[in-house]
């Protein structure tokens, strides 16, 4: 069984060989523990990988994002980094003032992707494919707008929000259709919509401004014959229903932020696309810990499938408790 029939029976709940798995990294990974991360890579590769979007053209930036000090993305959002290896925060917001609107430069270099060299990459991998574009409305706007402006917007609900939700989400349309075209296995979209209590948004005023919009891209995607992916950090488990009644087909979301047993009965309705949990287990648990914990997992949310073990190796994690969980569900190569 190939790793992309694995993903494929596990998404339908029919008795994968085993368990897939997938590493996140993030650079301070590999800066920090890099044979240990060479050991982990050759032992356990992953199942599913992102494609290249071979963009013929690239939207310009300034800086690394992964380097301290400042960079610019690509729509002009400038972030400030204090550590080597991770992401930085938004310190200076292009729509910072509404006046600027009218500037927002949107970059559509995203829509330049060669669908003949990414179908080549799907052809030769035996890994479940995903696509290279993730839209992420709600962190866009924080973004462009900051977020303690946003919020209040949220609130208040200016005619420009909705001029600006309504740019950002038929641009991130045309991105998602433009990449269903081709032979990915699925799309994916992100947000990170919860705390570490509960959601950043009243859940009602979510499902007024956001549900609608991320069932556009459920539908694209299942009417283009592809899955959909979806992740968002902190307790998001007021909204599970809502993902689950819009079809997603997998999340990856913190799962002991929430805990196991109210994220349980929603277990054989999704896949779960991990996590272990980062804040404490990955940093502070013994190796010896790990098995258990990945026996809870189980339990509570294998149904024959509908999971993926998935883990993000990021500052603080030990690298041996990434090893132990990966060992854990079975199957090293």
């Amino acid at each position: 069984m190939t790793s992309r029939e694995l993903v494929q029976r596990t998404l339908a709940f029919d008795r994968p060989a085993r368990v897939p798995r997938q590493l996140w990294l993030l650079p301070w990974a590999a800066q920090h523990h890099p044979a240990e991360l060479q050991d982990i890579r050759g032992r356990f590769p992953d199942d599913l990988t992102g494609a290249p979007g071979f963009c013929k053209s690239l939207p310009p930036t300034k800086g690394d994002p992964y380097r301290r000090g400042q960079y610019v993305d690509e729509w002009g959002c400038v972030f400030e980094n204090l550590q080597e290896g991770v992401i930085g925060e938004v310190k200076q917001a292009p729509l910072d003032s509404w006046s600027a609107l009218d500037r927002l430069r949107v970059p559509e270099e995203w829509l330049t992707i060669d669908p003949a060299q990414i179908n080549d990459f799907c052809r030769q991998t035996d890994c479940y494919v995903l696509s290279g574009a993730c839209p992420r409305l709600f962190e866009r706007l924080q973004f462009l707008r900051g977020t303690p402006n946003l919020l209040m917007d949220l609130l208040e609900q200016p005619p420009e929000l909705k001029t600006l939700i309504d740019r950002l989400h038929g641009f991130y349309l045309q991105i998602l259709e433009g990449w269903a075209q081709t032979d990915v296995d699925a799309l994916t979209f992100m947000d990170d919509w919860g705390s570490q209590r509960g959601m950043l948004i009243d859940p009602l005023l979510w499902r007024e401004l956001f549900k609608p919009l991320y069932r556009d891209y459920i539908e694209l995607a299942h009417r283009s014959g592809k899955k959909i992916f979806m992740h968002s950090d902190g307790h998001i488990l007021e909204i599970l229903p809502d993902l689950i009644e819009l079809g997603l087909d997998a999340i990856n979301s913190q799962l002991f932020c929430m805990g196991l047993d109210r994220v349980s009965p929603y277990a054989g309705q999704i896949t779960f696309w991990g996590e272990l949990d980062r804040q404490h287990i990955l940093p502070e648990a013994e190796p010896s810990e790990i098995p258990g914990v990945v026996d809870q997992m189980r339990a509570a949310l294998y149904r024959e499938g509908g999971v993926i073990a998935q883990c993000e190796f990021g500052p603080g994690a030990r690298p041996e408790n990434v090893l132990a969980y990966f060992s854990a569900w079975g199957a090293g190569d």
